[in-house]
């Protein structure tokens, strides 16, 4: 069974799949999202040089959004290359080092997203809570040690995830259902026991999304809490108005994750590219969503990032 499992490992070829059923239609197809694309990478590129390069957004809450916008461009990145030559060169062959390395970046960014999330509800609740003690308590120090906290949770999460893939060995089908590689589904394929890995996902999801989910919503309560303890309602509109935006981030990232797991256990008998283009989505929608919706919602952001377009535009 080891020399089956090693010979496994080295010369496995997965086969993506892109829309199902719809494979004729794949170049017209990519050109939403090839425009997704562009705007997720642009986007979050400019959100992130408009903070590197403005000293007005040398703040906790921008440094907290520059964490977003690059994890957002690590999970558009990581997907890019096979979703695209997929639709434009029907390129579905993977190797089985390159699926699980683009699993472990995927999941990988899209716990650091939920952890960041996490993080702005906290700076949400330190800035209305305790205004004063503000920057005291979120220092640079501070920032930097929850961005590498950020990044070794994601890492020890989902590192025995692919461990634990790697002692599995495949037998018969190797196609995979998604445009991109997906846990569950790289697992689905192995003809080995796969409880343990199932129960490992399992608690990764539980630990990370789940976990994050419950204190972001605590975060909220205590704020709802503070806020109504206002006494000017000018007060309390200003303030509620400093957390739209994160609420903005917080849903687009929900939503779709949501939206997923509901498909994949109560729809299977939608037809399969319904599944797929949800999939694709929810990669999809947070990278494209987050710049759009805080260039909008912070006049801050909006300002910083017409100077770097355009340095005279952000003058009127």
């Amino acid at each position: 069974m080891s020399m089956f499992q090693n010979a496994t490992s080295s010369s496995i070829i997965f086969l993506l799949t892109g829309v199902p059923g719809l494979e004729a239609f794949h170049i017209w197809i990519s050109i939403p999202f090839c425009l997704l694309y562009i705007t997720a990478l642009s986007g979050n590129s400019l959100i992130l040089f408009a903070i590197v390069t403005q000293p007005s957004l040398h703040e906790p809450m921008y440094y907290f959004l520059s964490m977003l916008s690059t994890t957002d461009l690590g999970l558009s990145i990581s997907t890019l290359v096979t979703m695209l030559g997929i639709f434009w060169f029907n390129a579905r062959k993977i190797s089985y080092n390159a699926c699980l390395s683009q699993m472990f970046f995927i999941q990988l960014f899209t716990v650091m997203e939920s952890s960041v999330l996490l993080a702005m509800a906290f700076d949400r609740f330190v800035a209305i809570s305790n205004p004063l003690r503000y920057a005291s308590i979120l220092t640079d120090l501070k920032i930097a040690q929850i961005g590498v906290a950020i990044i070794i949770r994601g890492t020890l999460v989902q590192t025995p995830l692919v461990l634990l893939l790697k002692r599995l060995s495949y037998c018969h089908n190797h196609v995979l259902h998604h445009s991109y590689c997906f846990h569950p589904d790289v697992m689905k394929l192995s003809c080995t026991d796969t409880r343990i890995n199932s129960a490992v996902g399992l608690t990764a999801l539980i630990t990370t999304a789940g976990v994050d989910s419950v204190f972001i919503i605590l975060s909220y309560v205590l704020i709802i809490k503070t806020v109504l303890s206002i006494a000017s309602s000018e007060e309390r509109k200003k303030a509620f108005n400093t957390c739209i935006s994160h609420i903005g981030a917080v849903a687009v990232f929900y939503i779709p994750l949501i939206s997923l797991s509901f498909v994949h256990r109560f729809g299977k008998q939608a037809p399969p590219y319904v599944h797929t283009m949800i999939a694709n989505a929810y990669l999809l929608i947070p990278p494209v969503m987050n710049p759009i919706i805080y260039s909008v919602k912070t006049k801050q952001i909006r300002r910083a990032v017409l100077k770097a377009l355009h340095p005279s535009a952000a003058k009127n």
